[in-house]
């Protein structure tokens, strides 16, 4: 990876450079999978090797979500000079909007956060005399064929998730937390077998309407999924890092993963019960099945935390740090994100989180 960004001041052209896709050229800005930046240090000390390499994977995790943010923004969001690319894509965006009439501003504001997320990261890495990231060499997944879709290399795959969403149900449950060992069922099971697209993947797959209103609400699902992952991972790593500034960082940028994800689990409680005739793929009615799946209940559930002697406490989970970063890369591997992507590309990011979870506090 070549070094992606530079100083702040040049986030208005990267962003443009990047959304676009355009990243013809790139490879001239560096050489090597990680590029040293060409500043010293901005505020007097040098980043410890462990506080690094948090960011470091931090902002890879944020540029894989920046490019499948980008991918959702071009067919259902808002397409402007803060997030452009794409022209829209006027049925599906009716199917998104049926979980709120408001989705596209959401999705948009969504992207613009993922991309300030790794832009801000990078530019505090490089202020800070340390490696950088970009992982344009890796933009080789196809786009969606369908209309309002760039036609233009790709990070993840949105058209072929499997969606774990027992995130639904931990969130619900007043007695079960996977720190401790617990499982939970998944909310929307068929979600969570087979491949299963969240955009159309082509014009094709704009009818029949409960074909596309079945995409969009995997794509309702998926949203919630994505930040519930950024919102614990956040927390997860914090409690490794040493520098009470790059501790802010992370307590900052988490907090608005936070935002996210509330924000869509809520939406995703508003996704029409149906089969897809073409796939068979079924939601179920998540308010027939009692508080597990309650579509309203937004707010954590009061949960056993640290230790089952202790009183039931409302918290984000999970939220333990052995292997969080290799667990995030596990996770986001079987979602189907990835599919189509090259050996090299999951070595990098394996070697990132083992880089990531082999940081300890220093005191």
């Amino acid at each position: 990876m070549s070094e992606s960004t530079g100083q702040t001041g040049a986030a208005t052209s990267r962003r443009a450079f990047l959304l676009t896709g355009a990243a013809a050229g790139v490879g001239a800005m560096g050489s090597g999978l990680l590029a040293d930046a060409a500043l010293g240090d901005a505020h007097g000390g040098s980043l410890s090797a462990g506080d690094a390499a948090i960011l470091r994977f931090l902002a890879a995790a944020e540029i894989l979500e920046t490019d499948l943010w980008q991918q959702y923004n071009e067919l259902a969001g808002i397409q402007d000079k803060e997030v452009p690319g794409g022209s829209g894509n006027p049925a599906y965006a009716e199917a998104v909007a049926v979980l709120d009439e408001d989705m596209n501003q959401y999705i948009h504001d969504n992207t613009a956060d993922e991309f300030s997320h790794f832009t801000f990261i990078n530019a505090y890495l490089r202020a800070h005399g340390a490696h950088t990231v970009n992982l344009d060499k890796f933009r080789t997944l196809p786009s969606s064929k369908a209309t309002g879709a760039q036609q233009i290399g790709r990070l993840t795959n949105l058209m072929q998730l499997t969606v774990n969403t027992s995130f639904w149900t931990r969130y619900r449950s007043d007695s079960k937390n996977t720190d401790l060992g617990d499982t939970l069922p998944n909310a929307i099971p068929d979600l969570a077998t087979g491949q299963h697209p969240a955009i159309p993947r082509s014009d094709a797959d704009l009818a029949p309407k409960k074909h596309l209103q079945a995409i969009a609400n995997t794509a309702g699902f998926h949203f919630a999924w994505v930040e519930q992952g950024g919102t614990s991972l956040y927390a997860g790593l914090a409690q490794r890092v040493t520098n009470p500034e790059v501790l802010r960082i992370l307590l900052s940028i988490g907090g608005s993963e936070i935002m996210h994800f509330q924000t869509w689990q809520d939406k995703a409680g508003n996704a029409p019960p149906l089969t897809d005739p073409t796939t068979g793929l079924t939601f179920p009615d998540l308010n027939a099945d009692g508080e597990l799946t309650q579509t309203n209940a937004i707010m954590p559930e009061p949960t056993p935390f640290l230790d089952r002697k202790f009183p039931k406490v409302s918290i984000i989970r999970p939220t333990e740090t052995d292997g969080v970063a290799m667990g995030a890369v596990k996770a986001l591997t079987g979602d189907g994100l990835f599919i189509g992507q090259s050996a090299e590309f999951f070595a990098l990011l394996k070697r990132l989180a083992m880089e990531a979870d082999a940081a300890r506090r220093r005191s």
